[in-house]
């Protein structure tokens, strides 16, 4: 696509997503990026290519709209069009709480809040599955008053079973020792004393406790798609992911995927988002269930994901189609791509180091296609980018990911355990 230099593209958050979309901006404008943010991560660290500005409690208000009012103050030129991209489950929140004032100077590609309240929330979201016919796993709701009644709180489900906050946005804050994203439940008794940590610590929302659909991480899929203005979706990018991070913080995130090309899956969540008068990006995380042959829906994020530049690897750069729909605007007579059809380009996306992924990824056919792609040299990651590579950043690009052989020394078999 060509280069539109009348625009400013300005990222909320620092890390791996934040610098996935910065670099992908940055492969179309060749500029650096501002970026916001509460607290410096890893992979913003040492850049050229992002400009960040610190601010202590951004993630809340009053600090964010505060501050963004400030920032939107720098902008004084009606002619300068300003892409505003959230890129965590709390700024697209606040993006989205605050859209109708934000709208005045930025453009927020972004659903009403009420809508984005139903389906941040994975109990509401499942309430939307069951509108549209959507698949999801059997699904048992837990409150904080089941808790304090006393009552045992069972599983009408074997064990294992998964268990997750149904409020992804107040889970940030709730710490706890042993906390993870999601939990795999073994018995009763972890059962119980899981529940008690999770609201002895502050928790307030309901518990999603659902029936574990069985297979290990090459059952995932993530499906990444961009919506319009006109709520017309116009990419769809399937991922394949290999394996996942064993660390109990970061379990569920993809550190491996391969690309992969399902035409009734884009049909079935096209309509979905079409549906639902969708616009901007989404992120879905499904397992396949061999029991029924069907992928279940484990959620939707309202941006797009922190592996989510497997997307741009494979050609289909994230950062262009907002740029396509609102500063060329020529994106709703385009028609829809649907990603992957043409496996001989494939590139396999890493977030780990390539001996990790060998010796931790299932055995499968899946894995044997990543392994030549490996050795054909197609792959790639979000954070190692030749034009952004100073020996500081190397060097902590190479700690952080050499970090993963402890990790999955450390948390890989007692996960599967």
């Amino acid at each position: 696509m060509t280069s539109d230099s009348n625009f400013t593209p300005i990222l909320l958050g620092s890390d791996m997503n934040v610098y996935g979309m910065a670099r992908s901006f940055h492969e179309i404008t060749g500029g650096v990026i501002d970026v916001y943010a509460r607290e410096q991560l890893a992979p913003t660290r040492f850049s050229k290519i992002v400009n960040v500005h610190l601010i202590e409690d951004f993630d809340s208000d009053p600090t964010f709209i505060e501050t963004m009012r400030q920032v939107a103050s720098q902008f004084t030129d009606p002619n300068q069009k300003v892409l505003l991209i959230a890129c965590g489950d709390g700024y697209a929140e606040l993006v989205s709480k605050h859209k109708d004032e934000l709208s005045e100077t930025f453009i927020c590609p972004y659903v009403d809040y009420t809508l984005l309240k139903r389906l941040n929330n994975k109990e509401s979201f499942y309430q939307v599955c069951d509108e549209y016919n959507l698949p999801y796993p059997a699904t048992k709701i837990v409150t904080k008053a089941m808790y304090e009644s006393g009552v045992s709180i069972t599983t009408p489900y074997d064990f294992p079973v998964a268990l997750k906050p149904a409020n992804s946005v107040e889970w940030l804050d709730i710490h706890f020792e042993g906390r993870k994203k999601a939990f795999t439940i073994h018995s009763q008794l972890e059962l119980n004393n899981t529940i008690a940590k999770i609201y002895d610590n502050g928790y307030e929302s309901d518990l999603i406790l659902q029936d574990f659909i069985p297979g290990d991480d090459s059952n995932m899929r993530v499906l990444n798609a961009y919506v319009d203005q006109n709520h017309h979706v116009k990419m769809m990018c399937l991922g394949h992911p290999l394996l996942e991070d064993p660390t109990p913080a970061a379990i569920g995130n993809y550190v491996a995927i391969l690309p992969e090309y399902n035409q009734d899956l884009y049909d079935q969540m096209q309509k979905f988002l079409e549906d639902i008068q969708f616009t901007g990006f989404a992120n879905f995380d499904m397992k396949y269930d061999p029991r029924d042959q069907t992928f279940k829906l484990f959620e939707i994020n309202i941006r797009q994901g922190r592996s989510s530049f497997f997307v741009t690897l494979n050609g289909y750069n994230l950062a262009s189609w907002p740029v396509k729909d609102y500063i060329q605007g020529d994106l709703d007579d385009q028609p829809t791509v649907y990603g992957n059809q043409d496996a001989s380009k494939y590139q396999l996306w890493l977030g780990v180091p390539a001996k990790v992924f060998k010796q931790y990824a299932k055995d499968n056919d899946a894995k044997q296609e990543a392994l030549k792609l490996l050795q054909a040299g197609q792959w790639g990651t979000t954070v190692f980018y030749k034009k952004d590579m100073s020996l500081k950043r190397w060097a902590l690009l190479k700690y952080m990911f050499h970090n993963y052989v402890g990790r999955y020394r450390q948390y890989f078999a007692e996960n599967k355990g």
